[in-house]
């Protein structure tokens, strides 16, 4: 693998307004830890594409992989520096699917039923990735192992642990912690924690 793409911010104040830096990596997440047969994990990329897809384990692991270099920032307010994370690039699974004109906003789905959007846009980023590394070693469950999406630009809430799908869709849609109060970007540079979601956005209908 060659040299990780340092995402790191360059244009800007490094710790973002509000945060403070640590060494370590704090475990948060709600409800417990899930148990994972990797035998039985798919991961699916579907919604608004021509082509929609479903992946096992081995065919993820046979992809191409990138290793990123990134700062990752907590909406509870810590932030860490100089993390390597490997894993597939977002982009290369979606370019795979084929994504359709009409996609603005994407719904990621994760294990055990949870769920995070974000702007087709932030998620198509050259540094984001489906994970399966961290530091050169395997994610640990309690960071979200088997794999995680990171997108390290955007608060780390965001990031989803135990990723299990991408839906892309031709609006916005609040993900679970955007209906319980958090922000629906989440960008740590202006301090986008908090804010109910419009309700006429909260009206969706069925997936496929």
């Amino acid at each position: 693998m060659s040299d990780p793409l340092d995402v790191r911010t360059k244009d800007r104040q490094r710790l973002p307004p509000g945060q403070y830096a640590t060494a370590k990596w704090p475990v948060l997440h709600y409800g417990n830890v899930p148990r994972t047969d990797l035998g039985r994990w798919t991961f699916r990329v579907f919604g608004e594409v021509e082509q929609p897809y479903d992946l096992g384990w081995e065919e993820l692991s046979r992809l191409p992989m990138r290793e990123v270099l990134c700062d990752i920032h907590c909406v509870t307010k810590w932030s860490r520096y100089d993390n390597v994370f490997s894993g597939v690039p977002v982009a290369a699974l979606l370019a795979r699917a084929g994504v359709r004109a009409a996609a603005t906003h994407a719904l990621v789905h994760a294990d055990p039923d949870y769920t995070t959007n974000l702007p087709l846009d932030d998620l198509m980023r050259e540094g984001n990735l489906i994970a399966t590394h961290h530091g050169g070693q395997p994610l640990l469950p309690e960071h979200g192992g088997p794999a995680r999406l990171v997108v390290p630009h955007l608060y780390f809430w965001k990031s989803a642990k135990w990723v299990r799908g991408i839906e892309l869709m031709d609006g916005d849609f609040p993900g679970f912690w955007e209906q319980n109060g958090y922000h629906m970007r989440g960008d740590p540079w202006t301090e986008e924690r908090y804010g109910r979601p419009d309700p006429a956005r909260m009206r969706r209908g069925p997936r496929t």
